[in-house]
C-alpha cells in the first residue's frame, strides 16, 4: 500500500533566468510565470512545489493539509508587488493568486509511492533528482486485466466442478448469481466513490476511510487487510493442494495406508509444505517486489490459457469426448488408484483369474475367497467420465446432492443393497470428505468473485483514474460473471455427476476433474492453475503489508504505528512480518474449505461498507458529492449492502458475528484511543442530519414531566490566568448528570469580542481541559461582553439550540460578597436569580463548592432535603439523580418538612410517606415543628446591624462618587477654559462662583462634608429596623437553628431558595437573609424551581 500524504508547499526560487510566459520543469518543481513584472524577475519568487514527503507531526503521523490556502512564507509578498491586485494584497499571505495555482491544479497527479518509485530509486540511486513520469496506464492494462487476474483463481480450478456437482446446476447458478450481483452492486458504489475527486494510491482503504471517517475506515481497512492476508493463505493452500494431489503425489512427507487417517495425513502435509511455501514467498517479496510485478503478466497469461483450454475442451467433447472411464460397483463410485481394469475377474490364456479390484474387496485372490457382501451382490460397470456436451447428462446434474461427511458418491441407478454396511468405510469408495449444504458452498465460492478492488488499488498509476476505474472494473465483473455462469452450465452438461462430486478426482485416476475436460491435455490446467495460485499468493503478500502500512501511517490506530516503518526505500518490512504470521495461522488450518469462508467474511464486510459509504453520501446530498460516474443510486447501494449482510450470515453466521465483533472492537478502540482526524466523512454528515432532525422534533412540544431532567447551564468564574476558579462545580455537574442530557459550561469575559478574541479562545481551551479532567461531557461557551451582568444575561437567554436548551442554571455562591468593595459581584448574582425566574428556569446555587467531593466515594451519610415550599419537585429529584453516581451511592436520603402550629404533624408525615411511596423514592421522613415564638432581641439586633451596615455602605458609596466627581472637576478646571468649567458647574456646591479661589472652594467643601457626616452618624444611631426585614430575619434565624440542629453532619443539605425582593432596594438584605439561613452548614445546595412540575407519580 502506498503513502497517501501529499502536499503542496511554497518554495522561493531564483528567477534570474526565467522568461515571461514560460514554464520550466525540473524534477518535482514547476515554475510558473503569469505575466510577472520586472520587480518579480529580479527577486526571489515563491512558487508551489508538489511534495511527496509526508507532513509529519507527533509520532510520525501524516497530516492532511490543503494545497490551496494557508501556505505562508516570509518571502511570498514579492510576487504581488503589482498594482492590479492591491485590494487583495493584505490576504495574499494565506490566499495565493489563482493564476499561480491553475497550472498545478489542472495537472494534479498522484504518482503511486509504491513499487515503481522504489524501482526508480534503485536504478537512479546516484541522482539527486529524478524526472517524475506521469502515469500512463490505460483502462485495459491498468484496471481490466488486474481485476481479471484477481477474480479468476484457485476456486474456479479446484472447487467449481465439485460445487456444480454437489449443489446441482440450478442452485450453483443461484450461488454464482448472488455473489456476482453482490460484487457488481459494490463495483457501482465503488465507481461512484472513486470518481468523486482524485483517489490517491491507497484504493479501497482510502475511499472508505475518507467517506465514512477514521473509526469505520480503520475497522474496514483492517478487515480488508485480514481478508487479503487470509486470501494469501488460501492461495498458498491451493498451490500445495495442486502440487501434492496432482503434480507430485509422491512428495508427501506423511503417508498412511489406513484410509480413515489419510485425510489427517494430507492436512499435515499441507501445513509443512504451506509453511515452507509461505517462507519462500515472503523472502521473494522482501528481496524484490519488482519481480513480483514483472511476473504478474505471466501469471495472468496462465489463467487466460487455462480458461481457453477449458472452452476448447468443451467444444471438443461434441465431436470426440476424452477417454476418462469411471468404474462403478453397483451404483457406487470406486477410487481408481489401485487397479487398472474395471473387472472382478479376467480371462487370461483361457483361465479365469481375479483382478486387483477383487483383492481390494476379498480376503484373498482365490475365486472361492470370502468377499464383501455388496461386492458379491453387484456387478462392476464402466461409464465415461466425460460423456460430452450432447450426451444429455445435464438433466441428471440439474439437482443438488448434499450429504454428511462420509456419504458415498452414488449414481442414481438400481443396485442391490447389502445388509451390513459397517465395512464400507474401509473400501475404496469415493466419499464426501465434509458435510455439504447450500450455505457452506456459498462461503467456499465467494472468494472466487473477490478482487474487484485491484483496479482502484492502482489508481495512482492510471492515466485517467476517474474514467478507467468504473469501466475496467465493471467490464471485468461482467466478463468473469459470464465465465462463471457458462462454466456452471458447461460442467453440468459435459461431466458425469459422480465425477463432479469427486472433489479430488479419485475416480479418474487422481486427475484434476476440470483438467479432464481441457484440451489438449489435463496438464495445461494443472500447470496453469499452479502458477496462477503462486502468483495470486505473491500478490496478496505484496498488497496486504502495504495496506497495513497505509493504515499505520494514517495514525488512527496507535498500536499499529510501528508497522508504518520499513526499509530505507519504504518497503513495509514489519508489516510483511505480521502479514506472514497471520497468513501462517491460516495455513495451519490447512483446509481450503475452512479458510475460504473466513476471508469471505472480511471481504463481505469491506464491500458492505463501500455500499454504505455510497448510499450515505447520496442520501445526505453532501455538497462535495459530485461523482463523474452517473449510473448509481442509493437504492442499488442499499441492495448491495443488504446482499453483503445476507451472504455473511448465509455463509456462516458464527464467522459473521466474529467478523462484526472484530470490526466493532477496532471501531471502539479507534474512537477511544485513536488520533483526532477530520476527513469530512459521511458519518459526521449523518450525525449532523440526525441532530438537526432530533432538534426540530424536540422543539415541537415541551418535554413531558416524565422526560424532564436537568439540562444544565453551568456558570463558571475564571481567575486572572483564565483558569477555572471552582473546578469542583464541574465535578458536581458530572455527578448530577452521569453523562446524560445537556450540559453547557459558560463563562463571561469583560470587554469586546474584537479585543478579547484570543483570550476567549484560551479560556475555552482551559475550560475544555478542566471538563476533560473532571469527566464532564458537554459543550463550552465563552462570551465576551461589555459587563459581567449583560454577559450572563446573554448566556441565560441564548445558550443551547432549539429544543436542546438548558432548563436549569448551576452556579457557585459568591462567598466573599461581604468583603468585596465592588457591589457588582452580589448585584449580578441577584440579577441572575431574577433572570432565571423570568426565563422559567431552575436555579441551583452551591455553597462551599470547593469542599464538595471530587472522585472519592462518600462513606455512610445522608443527603438532607428541607422541603419548605413546593416548587415543582426539584428537591425530590436531585438527590435521586445524585445517588445514581458512585460518589453519592452510599448516602441515604432524608426529607424534612416544616409544620406550623395549626398543622397536624402526624398526618403530614403519613401523607409525605405515601407521596414518596408513589414517587418510588426511598427516604426517611421527618416533620419538624416550628412553634410560634416572639422575635428575639438577637434577631432584632441582627436586623438592625444589617440595615445600619447597608446604610453606611450607601454613604460610603455616595462619598466615593462625590470624590470622583470632584477630581473630575479639578482636572477640567486646570485643563479647560472658563467656559468649559461653567458647563460643569452643576457638579460643584451651589454657592460656588467663578470668582472663588481654589483654597476658598476646598474650605467650603470640607465644611459641607463634615455637616453631612455628622448628620449621617446621628441618623445611624437613631435608626429603627423595618418590620418586614425583622420578620424575614426571624424566619432565617429560626430556620437556620432547626436545619443546623438536624443536618449539621449531613454530606449535603438541599434548601428551598427564597425569591429576591421585587424592588432592588432590599437586594443587600436578601443576600444577608440567605447567608444567615446557611450559616453553620458545610455543603449546601440552594434550589429554586423553574415553575414546572419535574417529578410525577404516574408511569
Amino acid at each position: 500500500m502506498t503513502d497517501m500524504s501529499e502536499r503542496f508547499m511554497v518554495v522561493p526560487v531564483d528567477r534570474g533566468d526565467a522568461r515571461a510566459g514560460e514554464d520550466r520543469v525540473d524534477g518535482d518543481s514547476v515554475f510558473l510565470d503569469a505575466g510577472a513584472g520586472e520587480d518579480e524577475r529580479r527577486g526571489s519568487v515563491p512558487i508551489l512545489q508538489y511534495s511527496r514527503e509526508p507532513n509529519r507531526f507527533g509520532a510520525g503521523n501524516p497530516r492532511e493539509s490543503s494545497p490551496f490556502i494557508n501556505n505562508t512564507d516570509d518571502e511570498k509578498g514579492n510576487l504581488y508587488d503589482g498594482k492590479n491586485m492591491a485590494l487583495f494584497e493584505e490576504e495574499m499571505e494565506s490566499n495565493p493568486m489563482v493564476s499561480s495555482l491553475l497550472n498545478k491544479l489542472a495537472n494534479y497527479t498522484n504518482l503511486t509511492q509504491g513499487v515503481r518509485e522504489h524501482e526508480e530509486a534503485d536504478e537512479d540511486e546516484g541522482a539527486k533528482k529524478k524526472t517524475v513520469k506521469s502515469p500512463q496506464m490505460g483502462t485495459f492494462i491498468g484496471v481490466y486485466l488486474p481485476c481479471l487476474q484477481n477474480i479468476l483463481g484457485v476456486i474456479l480450478f479446484l472447487r467449481m466442478t465439485w460445487i456444480v456437482g454437489t449443489a446441482g446446476i440450478l442452485e450453483s447458478f443461484i450461488i454464482v448469481s448472488m455473489c456476482c450481483s453482490c460484487t457488481m452492486l459494490t463495483a457501482i458504489s465503488m465507481s461512484a466513490i472513486a470518481t468523486n475527486g482524485v483517489v490517491p494510491a491507497g484504493g479501497s482503504y482510502y475511499m472508505i476511510s475518507r467517506s465514512l471517517g477514521p473509526e469505520f475506515g480503520g475497522a474496514v481497512g483492517l478487515c480488508f487487510y485480514l481478508g487479503t492476508t487470509f486470501a494469501g493463505a488460501m492461495y498458498i493452500l491451493g498451490t500445495i493442494e495442486i502440487l501434492l494431489t496432482y503434480i507430485l503425489p509422491g512428495a508427501a512427507i506423511f503417508k498412511t495406508e489406513v484410509k480413515e487417517l489419510q485425510a489427517e495425513a494430507m492436512l499435515n502435509n499441507m501445513r509443512v509444505y504451506g509453511t515452507c511455501c509461505l517462507t519462500l514467498m515472503a523472502l521473494v517479496v522482501f528481496v524484490g517486489v519488482k519481480y513480483v510485478n514483472k511476473l504478474a503478466l505471466v501469471f495472468l497469461a496462465c489463467v487466460v490459457l487455462s480458461i481457453l483450454a477449458i472452452y476448447a475442451g468443451v467444444i471438443k467433447t461434441i465431436f470426440e469426448p476424452p477417454v476418462f472411464p469411471v468404474c462403478l460397483l453397483g451404483n457406487r463410485t470406486l477410487q481408481n488408484h489401485d487397479f487398472d481394469k474395471c473387472l472382478k475377474t479376467d480371462i487370461i490364456n483361457n483361465v479365469t483369474v481375479t483382478t486387483k479390484l477383487w483383492s481390494l474387496f476379498c480376503k484373498g485372490p482365490e475365486l472361492n475367497a470370502s468377499c464383501n457382501e455388496y461386492f458379491t451382490l453387484n456387478n462392476v460397470t464402466e461409464i465415461p467420465g466425460i460423456p460430452g456436451l450432447t450426451s444429455g447428462v445435464i438433466s441428471e446434474n440439474m439437482w443438488s446432492s448434499y450429504g454428511p461427511a462420509g456419504m458415498l458418491v452414488e449414481k442414481p441407478i438400481e443396485a442391490e443393497t447389502a445388509s451390513d454396511g459397517s465395512q464400507d468405510i474401509y473400501m475404496p469408495y469415493v466419499v464426501n470428505d465434509i458435510t455439504t449444504f447450500f450455505t457452506l458452498l456459498v462461503g467456499i465460492y465467494f472468494p472466487s468473485v473477490t478482487g474487484i478492488m485491484a483496479g482502484s488499488n492502482r489508481s495512482g498509476d492510471l492515466r485517467d483514474a476517474q474514467r478507467s476505474i468504473p469501466i475496467g472494473t465493471i467490464l471485468a465483473i461482467v466478463t468473469t460473471t459470464i465465465i462463471y455462469l457458462s462454466c456452471v452450465v458447461l460442467f453440468g452438461a459435459c461431466i458425469e455427476g459422480v465425477v463432479l462430486r469427486d472433489k479430488f478426482g479419485d475416480s479418474v485416476k487422481g486427475n484434476l476433474v476440470i483438467g479432464t475436460l481441457s484440451w489438449p491435455s489435463p496438464w495445461v490446467i494443472v500447470i496453469g492453475s499452479f502458477f496462477s495460485c503462486c502468483g495470486a499468493g505473491l500478490q496478496s503478500l505484496t498488497g496486504a503489508p502495504r495496506l497495513l502500512q497505509a493504515i499505520a501511517r494514517d495514525g488512527i490506530v496507535p498500536f499499529l504505528e510501528v508497522f508504518g516503518h520499513g526499509k530505507a526505500n519504504g518497503e513495509p518490512t514489519w508489516a510483511l512480518l505480521l502479514t506472514a504470521l497471520i497468513c501462517e495461522s491460516g495455513i495451519l488450518i490447512a483446509s481450503l474449505d475452512a479458510v475460504a469462508p473466513i476471508l469471505s467474511m472480511f471481504f463481505l464486510m469491506c464491500y458492505l461498507f463501500v455500499n454504505l459509504a455510497c448510499a450515505l453520501q447520496t442520501l445526505l446530498r453532501t455538497p462535495n458529492w459530485r461523482p463523474r460516474f452517473k449510473y448509481y443510486h442509493w437504492a442499488l447501494s442499499f441492495l448491495g449492502m443488504s446482499l453483503c449482510l445476507a451472504l455473511m450470515f448465509i455463509s456462516s453466521w458464527y464467522y459473521a458475528l466474529v467478523a462484526m465483533l472484530i470490526a466493532g472492537c477496532i471501531y471502539k478502540y479507534i474512537e477511544y484511543r485513536g488520533a483526532e482526524k477530520e476527513w469530512g466523512d459521511g458519518i459526521r454528515g449523518v450525525s449532523l442530519n440526525a441532530a438537526r432532525y432530533a432538534l426540530i422534533r424536540l422543539e415541537e412540544a415541551p418535554p413531558h414531566t416524565k422526560n424532564w431532567r436537568p439540562q444544565l447551564l453551568v456558570l463558571l468564574n475564571l481567575d486572572s490566568e483564565l483558569s477555572v476558579k471552582h473546578p469542583r462545580l464541574l465535578s458536581f455537574t458530572t455527578q448530577l448528570k452521569a453523562g446524560k442530557g445537556l450540559t453547557i459550561v459558560g463563562s463571561v469575559l469583560e470587554g469586546t469580542y474584537l479585543t478579547k478574541e484570543t483570550e476567549a479562545k484560551r479560556a475555552e481551551q482551559n475550560i475544555k481541559s478542566a471538563m476533560t479532567a473532571e469527566k464532564t461531557k458537554g459543550f463550552c461557551h465563552v462570551v465576551a461582553s461589555s459587563n459581567l451582568r449583560d454577559g450572563i444575561s446573554h448566556l441565560i437567554q441564548s445558550a443551547g439550540l432549539g429544543g436542546m436548551k438548558h432548563n436549569s442554571v448551576l452556579m457557585a455562591w459568591p462567598a466573599s460578597w461581604k468583603q468585596s468593595n465592588d457591589p457588582q459581584s452580589w448585584k449580578s448574582f441577584i440579577e441572575t436569580v431574577r433572570e432565571t425566574t423570568a426565563a422559567h428556569q431552575a436555579l441551583l446555587v452551591a455553597k462551599n463548592i470547593d469542599s464538595f467531593p471530587h472522585q472519592e466515594r462518600l462513606t455512610e451519610g445522608t443527603i438532607d432535603v428541607w422541603w419548605i415550599v413546593h416548587d415543582g419537585g426539584m428537591l425530590m429529584l436531585l438527590p435521586f439523580l445524585l445517588r445514581q453516581h458512585k460518589v453519592w451511592r452510599k448516602c441515604k436520603m432524608r426529607i424534612f418538612t416544616v409544620a406550623q402550629m395549626d398543622d397536624n404533624s402526624i398526618q403530614m408525615k403519613k401523607d409525605l410517606q405515601m407521596f414518596l411511596y408513589h414517587l418510588r423514592l426511598n427516604a426517611e421522613v421527618e416533620v419538624v415543628e416550628m412553634h410560634e415564638s416572639d422575635i428575639s432581641a438577637f434577631t432584632y439586633e441582627k436586623t438592625l446591624v444589617m440595615e445600619q451596615r447597608s446604610q453606611m455602605l450607601k454613604q460610603m458609596q455616595l462619598s466615593r462618587t462625590e470624590r470622583e466627581r470632584e477630581a473630575q472637576l479639578i482636572h477640567d478646571r486646570n485643563t479647560a477654559s472658563h467656559s468649559a468649567l461653567n458647563d460643569k458647574a452643576d457638579a460643584t456646591p451651589e454657592r460656588v462662583q467663578m470668582t472663588w479661589t481654589k483654597e476658598k472652594y476646598f474650605t467650603e467643601r470640607n465644611r459641607n462634608r463634615e455637616a453631612i457626616a455628622n448628620m449621617a452618624v446621628r441618623d445611624l444611631f437613631n435608626m429603627k429596623p423595618k418590620q418586614s426585614n425583622v420578620r424575614c430575619m426571624h424566619t432565617a434565624v429560626k430556620l437556620n437553628e432547626v436545619v443546623v440542629c438536624k443536618s449539621q453532619d449531613a454530606h449535603l443539605v438541599l434548601l428551598n431558595m427564597p425569591g429576591p425582593p421585587k424592588n432592588s432596594e432590599g437586594d443587600e438584605n436578601y443576600m444577608e437573609f440567605l447567608e444567615v439561613m446557611m450559616e453553620g452548614l458545610n455543603r449546601v445546595l440552594l434550589v429554586r424551581g423553574g415553575g414546572q412540575e419535574v417529578i410525577t407519580i404516574y408511569s
